[in-house]
């Protein structure tokens, strides 16, 4: 894997140990050495080290009890200060481990990772066997600790030379960056000296000669005073060299002489060969890694053990790992401190959630086998549930989830092709994942993957490559099917891989039709041939009077424009069939794709389907979101990292493509959870003026019923916060909302007229919020609906606050808000500071005479209140009769409605009020309501018996008729 190019020396020197640059992106090596945040930490049996109180670099490294050999101070300096520079170095956090937290610290955990030994005939196993098989290691076969890899072996020969392998994904960088961190705290007494090398760094010096000791003191300036004693060391020095499969080694001895002098300069692969051979150095411990493919390139005669890097082949290190890592202290912080972080018990939760669906889902748990995807699992439940850095996406998170696994090896170093193993990836395991979800499939049998496999193979060098592939990479995509019902299948490792595979199959333009193919070849010949022989035939029609050669010439220029329109419609129809598949008439009520991962890591509470049931259609809306986001310019840069680029202009063309059709088929209403989607594709694109365009026309957002998670809030207010036209309606009603996300959407708020926020649990600290909200000078809402939160009092002091400095606020619902007397009194206080309110809803506050009595006086005063609720509060008959007669008094203009009557007649706002109990039926306190129904129908029949009119008697017994049907929904007395 890649690590670095040619490091200048002073990155390796002292400079380590003082002033370190932040980490970066662009420092290939650090990407590498630091693999932790692959998240392919294995966590083997044996031991769990876990260091609670931050990083262990500031603990330093060891004294110098084991340096025997290095007697002098100046040498046991040198190996100090190589310590302190290689834990710092290997301790640092790249980007994707920051997410996780400020103070998150990889070697706040050391987990031992599982080696299991194999022996020279495993490796020599025919290459058919290894292609898709899914077998654990053998229970008789031992597995190894970290500190057992150069014990004796089992003839009691002394072992100097290690090889560990194993496929993309399975934790190599990691081991080695364990092994390293290890060393600089003392925990391998055995090894005196540590000199790790990458592989891909030395390739990069190409055939020039450099001598062993100039790599070293380039590379680790401390150590250059004491090279003249490496030879001294024996078996206490140990080479660490990762990733040998980026090297071509010859042991030939007519392709790679014999040397023995470690400061003659020799070619890199050359001075590896002798090390090897125990030709230098012969007493030197050897640790090399390698993917399988290149096991070979060593002799197993210069080998004294070889070992696999296994997976979790246990969902008890699956679930070790992920209670160690969603634990972290910090684990729930943003990067950015923007945010509420889960608390102990939700992040308890979390993992209580995972482990049983860990049990009880064994598809989840294969996937898992790869430590790689323990790390993917744990980075988008982090992207679920905790604040989310600006900018990231759940694309993003895929991207750099490949980029750290590939980023942008070669498939094999001795093809002169230098094709990418990503490319690879896209063109191959792309097409099959595209193929499903154009069928709707998920699994697929041995045939379907070798027909995408080897489709276009041709030449010998192509089916080397797909060898390579299928030993080395296959395994991390493709995983076998566990389910009942689809052993013999295969599946992605995980379902959101298929979709993002099929995205970015489409987005890298490797989907071509017969016609395309074709006209492409045609177009580029054409092209190129065009203009040499278009100034041929300019001449040869002013000499020769040939009315042809001007046709021919202008057809010569025609047929690229004909490609291009080809190329054009295929990007429509691609457009298309995304738009299509976004607004699935299918899926309009099901969970909205947040909701959807979720579930599908955590399980979903409930019985299963039964294994014989018909299974529901597949549902692909990932897919989209996925092409969106792999159109953003950061998903670009990462992937062209990869070896995947896209171009600009195709960028730009696919955009363009996409925005036609979302135009035209975006403006129908959507469900809530269809219209979270659309929001999230947009979000995915990260492109605001694209969004801005598309969204032009939108007027209402309903959310209602939608749990809008802290990552949903992010995402409605990343997409619409920056929009310049109001939005009519903003309706977030019952979606689980607190005080953060309120603060969240504060810029969505700011342009709706009307804004509903009933049903979703906020309490007295929520109105902090909403005065801020009422009192921002942009803020134009015109009604307010905060019915069924818990403000009280308290809440209510608030929001007066924001009443008394608002001027467009004309219609508020503090219904069922816990208001009580006290309430109701600060109200009939503040009511006059706000001129331009023209109605309150306080009913079913609890609310006695005398306090309802006095807002309504407040009201009545009020110069622009029109209509003021006190329905179902704790009023007396006097009370309600007094308030009657208030409301229905000539002069002032607020009109009061306690009941479902006005006198002897029906009220003109009986449907108002019985709608209101009717859709809060379930949420309200039963038996209270009941009692106020019950007074309310005492109401109508009295006043039916008080009247002659039998217009009147109709209406009352009409509304009779709803009160009594209410009350049999609540199991009272219907009749």
């Amino acid at each position: 894997m890649r690590w670095s190019h040619p490091l200048h020396r002073t990155l390796w020197g002292p400079g380590l140990g003082r002033a370190l640059q932040p980490a970066d992106d662009n420092i290939p090596f650090l990407i590498h050495w630091i693999w932790a945040r692959k998240g392919d930490c294995t966590f083997g049996p044996h031991r769990v080290l876990i260091r609670q109180r931050g990083s262990s670099v500031g603990s330093g490294p060891p004294s110098g009890r084991h340096e025997q050999l290095f007697r002098s101070t100046s040498a046991a300096e040198a190996i100090q200060r190589h310590r302190r520079n290689l834990a710092e170095w290997f301790s640092r956090l790249p980007r994707e481990e920051r997410q996780f937290g400020p103070t998150f610290a990889l070697d706040t955990i050391h987990v031992d990772p599982v080696i299991r030994e194999s022996t020279p005939d495993e490796l020599l196993r025919p290459p058919s066997e290894l292609v898709l098989e899914h077998q654990l290691p053998p229970a008789r076969l031992p597995t190894l600790a970290l500190s057992q890899l150069f014990d004796p072996d089992a003839c009691g020969h002394r072992v100097q030379t290690v090889v560990l392998y194993g496929t993309v994904g399975t934790g190599k960088s990691t081991l080695v960056r364990k092994m390293v961190l290890d060393w600089c705290y003392g925990r391998l007494p055995a090894f005196e000296l540590l000199i790790p090398f990458s592989c891909e760094d030395l390739s990069s010096l190409g055939p020039s000669p450099a001598s062993l000791c100039q790599l070293v003191a380039q590379r680790y300036t401390p150590l250059e005073e004491i090279l003249p004693l490496m030879a001294t060391t024996g078996s206490r020095l140990l080479f660490v060299f990762h990733g040998l499969e980026h090297l071509n080694l010859d042991f030939r001895l007519a392709g790679t002489g014999l040397c023995s002098d470690p400061e003659k300069p020799e070619a890199p692969a050359a001075i590896i060969v002798n090390l090897l051979r125990k030709y230098m150095l012969p007493e030197a411990s050897i640790l090399v890694t390698t993917r399988p493919s290149a096991i070979g390139r060593i002799p197993s005669k210069y080998v004294g053990r070889y070992g696999e890097i296994c997976g979790f082949s246990d969902t008890n290190l699956q679930k070790l790992y992920f209670q160690l890592r969603l634990n972290q202290p910090d684990c729930g912080h943003s990067a950015g401190g923007v945010g509420v972080s889960p608390t102990p018990a939700q992040r308890d939760n979390l993992v209580e959630m995972l482990s049983r669906n860990l049990e009880g889902h064994h598809q989840i748990a294969a996937a898992c086998f790869l430590p790689s995807y323990c790390w993917l699992v744990c980075a988008t439940l982090h992207f679920l549930h905790a604040p989310t850095p600006v900018g990231q996406t759940l694309t993003s998170i895929y991207t750099s989830f490949l980029r750290l696994n590939f980023n942008g090896e070669m498939l094999d170093s001795t093809d002169p092709s230098k094709l990418s193993l990503m490319a690879y990836a896209a063109r191959t395991m792309g097409k099959l994942a595209y193929e499903g979800v154009s069928s709707r499939k998920t699994y697929f049998s041995e045939e379907d993957v070798h027909g995408c496999l080897e489709a276009g193979i041709r030449t010998e060098e192509e089916f080397q490559l797909l060898h390579v592939f299928r030993r080395d990479a296959l395994r991390f995509f493709l995983a076998p099917c566990v389910e009942p019902g689809h052993l013999g299948t295969f599946v992605f490792t995980v379902p959101a891989m298929q979709e993002y595979l099929a995205a970015l199959y489409i987005v890298l333009g490797l989907r071509k039709t017969t016609l395309q193919r074709v006209g492409k070849e045609v177009a580029e010949l054409v092209g190129r041939v065009g203009e040499d022989v278009g100034l041929v035939l300019g001449i040869v029609a002013k000499l020769l009077p040939l009315r042809a050669l001007p046709l021919l010439f202008n057809l010569l220029k025609v047929v690229p424009r004909v490609f291009g329109r080809v190329v054009g419609k295929s990007r429509e129809a691609v457009a298309q069939a995304m738009v299509l598949e976004m607004f699935r008439e299918e899926d309009y009520y099901n969970d909205d794709v947040l909701d959807q991962m979720d579930a599908s890591i955590l399980g979903r509470e409930g019985p299963r389907c039964h294994p014989e049931e018909p299974p529901e259609d597949e549902v692909f809306e990932l897919f989209p979101m996925f092409m969106g986001g792999l159109l953003s310019a950061h998903n670009r840069a990462m992937l062209a990292q990869l070896g995947c680029p896209i171009k600009n202009l195709d960028a730009l063309e696919n955009a363009q493509a996409i925005k036609k059709k979302l135009g035209k088929l975006g403006r129908r209403v959507l469900p809530p959870s269809e219209l979270l989607d659309h929001l999230f594709f947009h979000y995915e694109f990260q492109n605001q003026r694209f969004s801005a365009e598309v969204l032009s026309s939108l007027r209402q957002l309903n959310l209602a019923g939608v749990r809008m998670t802290p990552l949903k809030c992010t995402v409605v207010a990343a997409v619409l916060g920056t929009g310049k036209h109001a939005l009519e309606e903003v309706n977030l009603a019952s979606c689980q909302l607190d005080s953060a996300g309120l603060r969240t959407l504060m810029p969505v708020f700011l342009r709706a007229r009307k804004l509903g926020l009933q049903l979703n649990s906020l309490g007295p600290e929520a109105c902090r919020d909403l005065r801020d909200l009422l009192l921002h000078d942009q803020c134009q809402i015109t009604t307010l609906r905060l019915s069924n939160n818990p403000l009280t009092a308290t809440g209510v002091a608030l929001l007066v606050e924001g009443l008394a400095g608002n001027t467009s606020l004309t219609h508020l619902s503090l219904l069922h808000t816990g208001l009580g007397d006290e309430g109701l009194e600060l109200l009939a206080a503040q009511l006059d500071r706000n001129q331009q309110l023209q109605e309150l809803n306080v009913a079913y506050n609890g609310a006695g005479d005398t306090a309802a009595l006095a807002l309504a006086r407040a009201a009545w005063e009020h110069p622009s209140l029109e209509l003021l609720h006190l329905y179902f509060n704790e009023l007396s008959s006097e009370g309600r009769q007094t308030l009657r007669d208030l409301g229905g008094t000539a002069e002032g203009g607020a009109q009061i409605v306690v009941s479902l009557t006005e006198g002897t007649a029906v009220s003109e706002y009986w449907s108002v009020i019985l709608s209101e109990v009717q859709r809060n039926l379930n949420s309200w306190d039963r038996g209270r309501v009941q009692r106020h129904l019950e007074l309310l129908l005492q109401d109508l029949e009295d006043n039916r018996g008080a009247t002659l009119n039998p217009w009147r008697k109709a209406q009352l017994l009409r509304v009779e008729g709803e009160v009594r049907a209410l009350l049999q929904q609540l199991g009272g007395p219907g009749s």
